[in-house]
């Protein structure tokens, strides 16, 4: 096992887990990186993307952070859409081109994360349009790739002033459970392949990561160089995965 691996897969969790999300963007891509094949990647990564949400998910609850009756429906479109995602049966070449954008859009998202939040300053009421077009899309997405979807999640709904900020972590939190769960049941229906020599250290890293980022973000955590540090690292290997298999 590369412990280079394991210590990335601990920082990413730490990172994502602040703002309320999974990391499976930055998974895939170091993983795409290091040559795993694609179809072991996908499950890891929403493994990993579990590991480290749940506890999220927790802690966000024990702060009073999470309205139910606001976020039900962002649940009820992203959970079947999410499975059928998991169950597609896709090809590697499109897998990688599908990554390579996908990264270069997270990218995107994750660069100006903190510009989204200076815009969320009120809670607007318009969560069955944003739970069908957001969690549908998003959730297909998910279960397609392997992601939780909340890099995307997180930013349209700070940019839609959906509810304040750290509301929305919470969400995101809970929406990447949901994705991964569901786009995992969705791959294991069809078919998914499980290496727990490379999966069970990087679960370890990310349950510690995961915890110590959730603990400070529900502190309102600040990390923003990081993040772009992270953005940036992200869509070079988004680009490189989109020049090395686009042919």
């Amino acid at each position: 096992m590369d412990y280079l691996l394991i210590i990335s897969f601990f920082l990413i969790a730490l990172i994502y887990a602040s703002v309320g999300f999974g990391g499976g963007t930055s998974y895939l891509a170091l993983m795409a990186v290091m040559g795993v094949s694609f179809e072991v990647m996908r499950p890891a990564a929403l493994l990993c993307n579990v590991v480290v949400v749940t506890g999220g998910t927790i802690i966000f609850y024990r702060e009073g952070l999470l309205n139910l009756r606001r976020i039900w429906p962002f649940m009820v479109f992203s959970l079947p859409m999410a499975f059928l995602g998991g169950y597609y049966p896709i090809r590697e070449a499109a897998f990688f081109r599908i990554l390579g954008i996908t990264l270069v859009v997270a990218a995107f998202f994750l660069w100006f994360y903190d510009r989204f939040r200076h815009e969320a300053n009120s809670a607007v009421d318009h969560s069955m349009a944003s739970g069908a077009l957001l969690g549908g899309g998003i959730g297909f997405l998910s279960g397609l790739v392997g992601i939780g979807g909340g890099i995307f999640l997180s930013p349209l709904l700070h940019f839609l002033r959906w509810d304040q900020a750290r509301n929305i972590s919470a969400l995101a939190s809970v929406f990447i459970l949901v994705n991964s769960i569901s786009g995992l049941a969705g791959q294991f229906t069809r078919s998914a392949t499980l290496d727990w020599g490379l999966i069970l250290p990087l679960l370890a890293a990310v349950l510690l990561g995961g915890q110590l980022g959730s603990r400070w973000g529900a502190r309102k955590f600040q990390a923003a160089q990081i993040r772009r540090v992270t953005a940036l690292l992200i869509f070079i290997a988004g680009m490189n995965i989109l020049i090395n298999h686009w042919s």
